[in-house]
């Protein structure tokens, strides 16, 4: 093993499965709780339609989500594997945060975000990046590491990761009734999608802004009494990808080999 990561590697701490479960658990009950002392009461789930809103209702949600994530990270001494990905996928993944982007580009519902002014839709971007800071943080940073230190394979890391990520939003079946089932199905397999931007991008920090961005096209469509005709693109990109994620597993995932948080030295 190289000297430098000596000292990394003896002071990091910690965390198993089930300590990262009561995280997530913990995490869910402080962000959906601590927001509702602050955040209009008619605020719908994700649907912000004044600066009031965006700013007691998604800052205040994204604040406490990031808080946690930075003091959980810090705590263990996990900042290096958190946000940098030394295994990386080949280029040709590049394929799946790309289609997201163009999906945003596409799909962003501009006109309903300009009849709300510059200051509405400058707050909302901010926002919806901090929604991808706090949840990457914890989905795809801590949770990522922890299945790796506990030696699963990267199959199973990108799994669980997604399956996890998809279930935490299941807590939207209290606010949003069986209407959030498709929810908790479309955002595995996007979790799914910021895995791979993660590994194939080197850095948990692109998948941030990727999920930010893919957050903010999202909010924008709902805008206004009626869904956007731009919500279409994300739903097609959705599928598209899903399609090509079945017809490429076994080329991101050749071998179950365990994925440890260090290669083994030689």
């Amino acid at each position: 093993m190289p000297m430098s990561a000596a000292p990394e590697q003896t002071t990091r701490r910690r965390l198993p499965i089930w300590g990262y479960l009561l995280l997530v658990v913990g995490y869910l009950v402080a962000i959906q709780t601590i927001p509702q002392l602050t955040k209009p009461s008619d605020t719908e789930y994700a649907n912000f339609e004044t600066i009031s809103e965006v700013t007691r209702g998604l800052w205040v949600t994204t604040g406490v989500g990031i808080l946690i994530v930075l003091v959980v990270v810090g705590v263990l001494r996990w900042w290096r594997p958190v946000f940098v990905e030394e295994n990386r996928l080949p280029r040709w993944v590049w394929l799946f945060p790309i289609v997201l982007l163009v999906a945003v580009a596409a799909g962003t519902a501009y006109s309903r975000l300009a009849d709300r002014g510059a200051t509405f839709t400058i707050l909302l971007l901010i926002g919806a990046l901090a929604v991808g800071v706090s949840e990457e943080g914890l989905f795809r940073g801590i949770g990522v590491v922890t299945f790796r230190e506990a030696g699963y394979s990267d199959g199973m890391v990108a799994l669980w990761t997604s399956v996890i990520f998809g279930l935490a939003h299941a807590t939207n079946l209290f606010t949003e009734g069986f209407g959030a089932i498709p929810q908790v199905l479309t955002t595995a397999v996007a979790g799914y999608f910021f895995y791979l931007t993660r590994r194939v991008s080197g850095s948990l920090i692109v998948a941030m802004a990727v999920h930010g961005l893919w957050d903010f096209g999202l909010i924008s469509c709902s805008l206004g009494d009626a869904i956007s005709l731009g919500a279409a693109l994300f739903i097609l990109a959705d599928i598209v990808l899903a399609i090509i994620a079945i017809a490429t597993i076994r080329k991101v995932f050749p071998k179950r080999q365990p994925s440890g948080s260090q290669p083994v030295a030689s």
